[in-house]
């Protein structure tokens, strides 16, 4: 399905091979597949759930576009556009998301803010996500290449509702943080009381 998809709303100046030969260029082997998965992943939940399949696509494929970028390039960025000065007390982790929406705004000319937020947002989530947003952030998580306890579980309550799926996640990633003594972002929590604790959980 997504050999076949041609990009035609001008989502982004390139077709979809030659965003996926950038891609090729700027990840490592591994990584690369990876975001394949999460593409292919991605356009079957949006498929399921009523979400622009472009979209899903672009958001999918250039979602870890910054992952292998050095630190000093993200922190350039942070302090050149005067973001949040908090980031500086985290990594890579968050900022190939939340910092990497800005490279992906000037290196790959996608100015589209849903895709844009689905990159932020793909792993510390936020309190509201546009049904996009919660495609790429269950799409990383589910996608065919994971293999965690507990992620047959999360695709089974993804494929009922996406919605659960976030929450599944938003709880899992919590409980994984806390259980390995790992500083925890500040949207992180706003995230699971916001999908989470006002809903009682899964």
């Amino acid at each position: 399905m997504n050999e076949e998809l041609i990009y035609h709303q001008q989502l982004v100046p390139h077709s979809r091979t030659e965003l996926v030969a950038v891609l090729r260029d700027q990840l490592s082997q591994h990584r690369f597949e990876h975001v394949l998965r999460v593409e292919q992943t991605a356009i079957k939940l949006a498929q399921q759930n009523n979400v622009n399949l472009e979209k899903a696509s672009i958001a999918g494929l250039v979602h870890d576009y910054a992952k292998q970028r050095p630190d000093q390039d993200f922190i350039t960025v942070i302090k050149d556009k005067q973001m949040d000065p908090e980031l500086l007390n985290y990594g890579n982790a968050i900022w190939h998301g939340i910092v990497g929406a800005e490279l992906i705004k000037t290196e790959l000319g996608i100015w589209d803010e849903d895709i844009l937020n689905a990159v932020r947002h793909h792993t510390t989530g936020a309190t509201i996500m546009s049904k996009l947003e919660q495609v790429i952030y269950m799409a990383d998580y589910i996608e065919p290449g994971r293999n965690f306890a507990g992620v047959q579980q999360a695709r089974q309550v993804t494929n009922q509702s996406l919605q659960a799926g976030v929450s599944f996640q938003t709880k899992q990633t919590l409980q994984y943080l806390i259980g390995q003594n790992k500083a925890i972002y500040p949207k992180t929590i706003a995230t699971y009381n916001a999908w989470v604790a006002v809903n009682g959980g899964n």
